[in-house]
């Protein structure tokens, strides 16, 4: 694979433990250690949490996102807010997707044309056209750290066809992204630009897709379209087949992906850097990440249960001592409070996982660490 000449991202690589790497995404004035994992902050938040709560987590890093910011407030009025590093008080680094997920999770409001997709605002019908000249427009406004390519991200269930055309098509728009980002105007923010590689869990079509892109001048690539419906553990052997052979000089990053556990196998195999929206959407709903996998604090074995939810963590639920009779007594009674407790822990939990990572990894034990791990979580 070519060698990529970065300017406004670089990654570090600082130490290695097999195939795990540790080491640093420097972007122009942040940096962020990895492996690491960002919150996703869809509407330029992480829902209940503000920006000094998440980085209280130990994110350094979150994702938000295009389609939803171009819809609301509209990139105008975060560019003449000052960014979205200003708009949302977030100091850390920021990424934006570039809305291809938004168009496959909104299918029914989609039509995928050459052009881009031609969308249905969920918000009030209204007609629209994602192209990737607009992704990168948009995401220019947005001023974020990392802008992603617009690409179509094909169901589990997609044929063979329709995977070809799937990553055939995103090669075209990944050149029309940088295209787009060479063009932009002077005094531009400098923003990175990642590229991502599609192909479900066929690793031919994944690692000719990888090999395309790699050769173009993106500062880092993804992998998308996993954890679309495919079983689990054809995700993590098409990882582990993919994963070691990207361009070891440019970040590795894992879109959408997932459990605690993905999290650790996926490491083990190269990866730098995950985003999700498991732990907070989990929190939402009741579930707590805790040491030997998670629990449901709605059920009712917790009504008189005075213990917090994990007895190691830092958050301000456990430390606190907030029971988790109390935390579901609030869930019940459909208090907010509950809500942001569990994000909360379950961030801190992710932190604290991915810290845990690293620090292994610098001391060449990660596969001994990754076998105790998920033997601890139930996945061994």
């Amino acid at each position: 694979m070519s060698e990529c000449k970065v300017t406004r991202v670089h990654h570090v690589v600082e130490a290695s433990s097999g195939q795990a790497r540790a080491g640093t995404l420097h972007t122009s004035n942040r940096q962020v250690p990895t492996p690491a994992f960002m919150p996703v902050g869809t509407q330029a938040t992480v829902k209940a949490l503000s920006a000094d709560e998440i980085e209280s987590t130990g994110a350094n890093m979150v994702i938000m996102n295009t389609y939803h910011l171009w819809l609301r407030p509209t990139p105008e009025v975060v560019r003449d807010m000052g960014g979205l590093h200003e708009f949302s008080r977030f100091a850390g680094a920021i990424a934006t997707d570039s809305g291809g997920f938004q168009a496959f999770s909104l299918a029914d409001r989609t039509k995928l044309t050459e052009e881009g997709f031609q969308l249905s605002s969920h918000l009030d019908g209204s007609k629209l056209l994602l192209s990737p000249e607009k992704a990168m427009e948009i995401q220019g406004m947005l001023g974020s750290d990392v802008a992603m390519q617009l690409d179509v991200c094909p169901p589990a269930s997609a044929s063979h066809t329709e995977r070809v055309q799937a990553i055939e098509r995103t090669t075209r728009w990944a050149r029309r992204c940088l295209d787009a980002r060479k063009g932009a105007p002077p005094g531009t923010t400098p923003q990175a630009v990642f590229g991502i590689v599609q192909g479900g869990t066929d690793v031919e079509l994944r690692l000719r897709h990888l090999n395309e892109l790699s050769s173009m001048e993106f500062d880092g690539l993804a992998l998308g379209g996993f954890s679309v419906g495919e079983p689990p553990k054809k995700m993590h052997e098409a990882l582990a087949q993919v994963a070691p052979r990207m361009d070891p000089g440019r970040i590795r990053y894992l879109m959408g992906v997932g459990t605690p556990a993905d999290l650790v196998r996926a490491i083990g195999v190269g990866i730098d850097l995950f985003d999700c929206v498991m732990p907070t959407r989990n929190a939402r709903n009741g579930q707590a990440f805790v040491r030997e996998g998670k629990i449901v604090i709605k059920n009712a074995t917790y009504r008189s249960d005075s213990r917090v939810l994990d007895e190691t963590c830092a958050c301000p639920a456990c430390l606190g001592g907030y029971s988790r009779a109390y935390l579901r007594h609030l869930y019940v009674a459909g208090e907010l409070l509950v809500h942001r407790l569990v994000s909360l822990h379950n961030l801190h939990f992710y932190g604290r996982l991915v810290r845990e990572a690293r620090l292994a990894i610098l001391r060449n034990q990660y596969e001994a660490w990754s076998l105790e791990k998920l033997r601890e979580l139930g996945q061994a």
